[in-house]
């Protein structure tokens, strides 16, 4: 049979112990043999009125986490389902991509961020802290008491894994509809221009609404990126974005139709004014932004060619 696994994890003290009391308060482990398997020691302790139907282990060495080592464990305890508290000093890209068994079916990845140490972290273990986002299908914020900038972390997240669901909490639970964000330019505007600061969040905003934006004029400087194999007629125009180092530079931009895109070189710095809309386009294998130029200019390269989520 399979097993469903949910994998938690974050740094020491991001609050993965005390998720994991709340979810087994609440029953997850009422009806199914569990086994909760903990691979760090936090500060934190498992009640043990939660752990009835739920069976311990703990790993202290990520080179224990082989398949061979998780069917032994299936056999000792026999769970339907299993919990890995992962230590978020540990790459678990060994784990994700070959270290379960066939039968042992990741079904969910959280990644718990402690909202007060969240720049320090993305700074100082980028690569660490990046490997968690990429991977993850829902991201806790909690101890958000007395930030007040929230937005700008969803956007760095966003940047990373726009498909994760992202919660933000504080002492009393999650915070709702802090999103409903003062944007940087007038939505109300035919026309958006946008600079150096704003193309980030604008790149990001409107593919969660794109109904803002349908049938707008948007204007901005950008890097022309062509190929071959796009479509007759169309570029990419977009910017270079970082979110916490080096190397999670990646480019960010959307189809452009243009019928003089061929007279355009790879990486030239251009000014375009554009119309936006929503279709189909091959390149994305469904819907997306698609922009219709309405004049394509060149320009000077910025100060600071990259765009940055805040």
């Amino acid at each position: 049979m399979d097993i469903p696994v949910y994998l938690i994890t974050g740094f020491l003290d991001a609050g993965k112990t005390d998720f994991i009391n709340g979810i087994l308060k609440d029953g997850f482990a009422a009806e199914d043999r569990t086994l909760l398997l903990c691979c760090e020691e936090g500060e934190t302790e498992y009640d043990p009125k939660s752990l009835f139907n739920v069976f311990t282990y703990t790993v202290d060495d990520p080179a224990q986490l082989t398949p061979e080592f998780f069917k032994k464990l299936e056999k000792q305890y026999r769970p339907k389902q299993v919990i890995i508290e992962f230590n978020g000093m540990w790459s678990f890209e060994p784990l994700y991509r070959e270290g379960l068994p066939a039968n042992w079916i990741l079904y969910q990845i959280m990644c718990l961020v402690d909202a007060t140490t969240f720049e320090p972290y993305l700074r100082n273990m980028g690569q660490l802290m990046m490997e968690k986002i990429l991977n993850a299908d829902m991201i806790i914020f909690n101890r958000c008491d007395g930030i007040e900038d929230l937005n700008t972390y969803k956007r760095n997240v966003k940047a990373l894994n726009q498909t994760a669901e992202i919660i933000f909490e504080d002492q009393d639970g999650e915070i709702d509809e802090i999103m409903e964000e003062d944007l940087p330019y007038d939505l109300k505007a035919d026309k958006i221009v946008l600079d150096d600061n704003t193309y980030g969040i604008w790149y990001l905003d409107i593919q969660e609404h794109p109904e803002r934006y349908l049938n707008k004029t948007v204007t901005m400087k950008v890097q022309a990126m062509t190929s071959s194999k796009l479509p007759k007629g169309t570029f990419i125009p977009g910017r270079n974005a970082m979110t916490c180092c080096v190397e999670d530079i990646r480019f960010f931009g959307f189809l452009c139709k243009y019928d003089r895109a061929k007279s355009l070189k790879k990486g030239q710095w251009v000014t375009v004014t554009a119309r936006i809309q929503w279709e189909d386009a091959p390149v994305y294998d469904g819907e997306g932004v698609v922009l219709y130029a309405q004049s394509v200019e060149p320009a000077d390269r910025p100060e600071d060619p990259l765009v940055y989520f805040r």
